[in-house]
């Protein structure tokens, strides 16, 4: 048997790279041309679905839990601490059989309507177009109205547009009024149908294409130079032809953006649970999370063909985690707690955005409230916030700053022969001049050490908070709300223009220059 001196056996130990950490150097370089993330990349979306409004959002105003308007004050601070910067409503499949003259005018005598994308259950119509752009006023975000195009017209659309945008001297501006909104809204952002090639009408993209540019035609803002913003309804994941025929087909001068829709899961005929899940099943999830990087590089590649100055945005205006429904809950509901894996999605997605913000500017979480993967959720009186509403707060620091791109080789997370990066990375520079940099390990053993070069962006001092917690199904509940939380984090060391730090399993780290 061949003998080894315990010299040689530490020299091979500690010569073994990637053996107990990854670890990877990363450059950071400032551009002149570099785009600005956009604020609204960080944007909500709160369907008519499950208790995302009724008994979510809105309790109504004799309600005994603190509120206003009908609003719950806990859910208003919540969405302000966070910086909102849209909300997206009224669906989602909603939208389309959504008739917004029903939500208007006295609410004892609203008609009510049946939800038949969820649960069946019948709505009271109490919560209508008044009460969400009032709540988009008092939170200081921009609402983005989704209209009816599968079951509606060019006139409801049309009149919609100008009764939350006409001052004065039309009919429906006078209806408004008299509803006891004196000025109007001015909404600029218009989604002209959603999913129109699934529950808004099982359409063909050509067909759809053609039925948008009548609609489109007609959308007219009297006050502002006609400067609405409107965005067609798109791809499905990686529907690439959908895209094709809307960017080839509808003129420049009648879109501002497509949309795109992808979510994370198991699979999708096998969603798992929202806690109870395994390594593979996280692996899983990741890697559809991850898949969002490729879907944006093909679908941009086809909108620069035909927009090489890229004047028409992508919107990413559904994302985020989708797993089965908590057991005992209405499965149309699609109410589901909310994980360290929820967090990781949520990092990565928000570092493609900005890492993309040329041609991404506006995402919106699917959904704000007690749906898929909501930031709040609410159980009568009570409201917990979750590891994805943690993960936004952090990142409040990268809205409307300067992009800086990075460029790295990242370390691998390896489960069972298949690989995944496993660090995602996004920086920034604020109009102050502060970098911000927000750093993701979704490696769910290893601990993962960075190296920073930041030396060309005369960085001297920095903070850093992190989020992380022992086990991946982790997750704050009622009868622990504080589980998991933002925490100071010390573990890094910035010394002759170099970032060292070292991320634990499963975390988000954001630093931040004083």
């Amino acid at each position: 048997m061949k003998k080894f001196s315990l010299f040689t056996v530490l020299v091979g130990i500690f010569c073994l790279p990637n053996l107990f950490y990854g670890q990877t150097s990363i450059s950071i370089e400032e551009t002149e041309d570099a785009p600005t993330i956009s604020k609204h990349i960080y944007g909500h979306f709160a369907e008519h679905l499950g208790r995302s409004i009724y008994d979510g959002l809105y309790v109504g105003e004799d309600s005994e839990i603190p509120n206003k308007d009908g609003v719950r004050t806990d859910i208003i601070q919540a969405l302000k601490d966070i910086q909102i910067p849209n909300l997206r409503w009224p669906g989602g499949c909603f939208a389309d059989t959504y008739h917004w003259k029903d939500g208007i005018g006295p609410k004892e005598d609203r008609p009510s309507i049946v939800n038949a994308w969820w649960g069946g259950v019948t709505e009271d119509n109490s919560f209508g177009t008044h009460d969400f752009l009032n709540l988009c006023e008092e939170l200081g975000a921009e609402p983005y109205l989704a209209a009816n195009l599968g079951s509606g017209t060019v006139e409801e659309f049309t009149d919609w547009i100008q009764y939350v945008n006409h001052a004065e001297g039309s009919p429906m501006a006078d209806l408004r009024k008299e509803n006891g909104k004196e000025e109007p809204w001015n909404v600029k952002y218009w989604g002209v149908g959603n999913e129109m090639w699934g529950c808004g009408g099982n359409m063909t993209p050509e067909f759809y294409a053609n039925l948008y540019r009548q609609y489109a035609t007609f959308m007219t803002s009297w006050e502002n130079d006609n400067d609405l913003y409107r965005i067609a309804s798109g791809a499905n994941q990686d529907d690439y032809h959908w895209t094709e025929v809307l960017m080839r087909d509808i003129p420049k001068h009648l879109i501002e953006g497509v949309a795109l829709h992808s979510y994370s899961f198991v699979e999708w005929q096998d969603k798992g649970s929202a806690t109870d899940f395994n390594e593979e099943q996280y692996f899983s999830t990741m890697k559809t999370a991850l898949w969002m990087q490729e879907l944006i590089d093909k679908h941009t590649d086809i909108m620069d063909k035909y927009d090489p100055e890229k004047e028409i945005d992508l919107i990413v205006d559904e994302w985020g985690g989708w797993y089965e429904v908590e057991e005992g809950t209405n499965p149309g509901f699609l109410y589901q707690q909310n994980t360290m894996r929820d967090a990781m999605i949520a990092g990565v997605t928000l570092n493609i955005f900005n890492n993309e913000s040329d041609r991404v500017k506006m995402g919106n979480l699917a959904q704000t409230v007690n749906v898929l993967q909501a930031v709040a959720l609410t159980d009568g009186a009570d409201m917990i916030l979750t590891p994805t509403y943690h993960v936004l707060k952090m990142y409040t620091v990268h809205h409307d700053t300067k992009l800086l791109p990075v460029e790295f080789d990242s370390p691998d997370y390896t489960y069972e022969g298949e690989s995944l990066p496993a660090i995602s990375v996004s920086a920034s520079r604020n109009d102050a001049g502060n970098v911000n940099i927000s750093l993701v390990n979704i490696d769910a053993e290893k601990e993962n050490k960075v190296e920073i070069d930041v030396d060309a962006l005369d960085v001297d001092n920095m903070t850093a908070e992190i989020l992380k917690s022992d086990e991946l199904q982790d997750h704050n509940s009622f009868d622990d709300p504080e589980k998991i939380a933002v925490k100071e984090f010390k573990d890094f060391k910035l010394k002759r223009g170099t970032l060292e730090v070292t991320l634990p399993p499963f975390s988000v780290v954001v630093l931040k220059e004083k």
